[in-house]
């Protein structure tokens, strides 16, 4: 059955990683969404005048720094099991706390493994949240059903399958006829959209779809 993702309620919670974030700008825009920080993110969104709502993970970064002490510990939750990164040390607080719609920004940056072993955390919850990845102004979201979405004409759209998919396309310039994209071997990067709809059919699988922001509205299947 298609489904259409609509755009119309607010994320529940920003989680920061520790890489490359927005600029402050960015967050002083949703000042009513909470943030959560996995380890060193917090002490990046510090330096631009933005106190965490709550820091999660190991913590070897932030209590090996001097501004530690400007944390209040009720904001502070140390998970010192090494059998999940920080990401997913954080994601675990999130949903224990009743978060459903989260917003990722941080996904990328620094180490290479660090930003691939990101994306198998993200791969391994998306069933579980509805997470949606914030870079550059793109959204990065699950997809693993028949889905309908409003676009602008032209407006870029990629496909990761993760790791493999098979699908159908409509409206957009290169399109797939239950064709299989496999993660190493043929990916859909880059396509375009024809016209203010697009639609997917998905037989089996499912990938990252990638598509222009849409803050501080998250995707939501209707």
């Amino acid at each position: 059955m298609l489904k259409k993702i609509v755009f119309d309620k607010e994320f529940d919670l920003i989680l920061c990683l520790d890489a490359i974030l927005p600029e402050a700008d960015f967050f002083y825009k949703y000042k009513n969404i909470p943030i959560y920080a996995a380890d060193g993110a917090a002490l990046q969104l510090l330096e631009m005048g933005i106190m965490s709502d709550m820091v999660v993970g190991d913590l070897d970064t932030l209590m090996n720094d001097k501004r530690a002490g400007e944390f209040d510990k009720e904001r502070i939750i140390c998970i010192e099991n090494q059998e999940y990164n920080d990401f997913e040390k954080t994601l675990f607080v999130a949903k224990s706390k009743g978060f459903a719609n989260i917003l990722i920004t941080g996904f990328q940056g620094g180490e290479l493994e660090h930003t691939l072993n990101n994306w198998s955390i993200f791969k391994k919850y998306a069933g579980e949240l509805n997470m949606c990845i914030y870079d550059l102004t793109r959204y990065g979201f699950v997809i693993d059903e028949d889905v309908e979405i409003a676009v602008s004409k032209d407006e870029m759209i990629s496909i990761l399958p993760q790791p493999e998919i098979r699908l159908t396309t409509q409206n957009l310039k290169w399109e797939l006829q239950d064709e299989r994209l496999v993660f190493g071997k043929r990916e859909g990067i880059r396509n375009r959209a024809l016209s203010e709809i697009i639609r997917i059919y998905v037989s089996s699988g499912s990938a990252l779809l990638f598509i222009n922001e849409r803050m501080p509205f998250c995707p939501k299947k209707i």
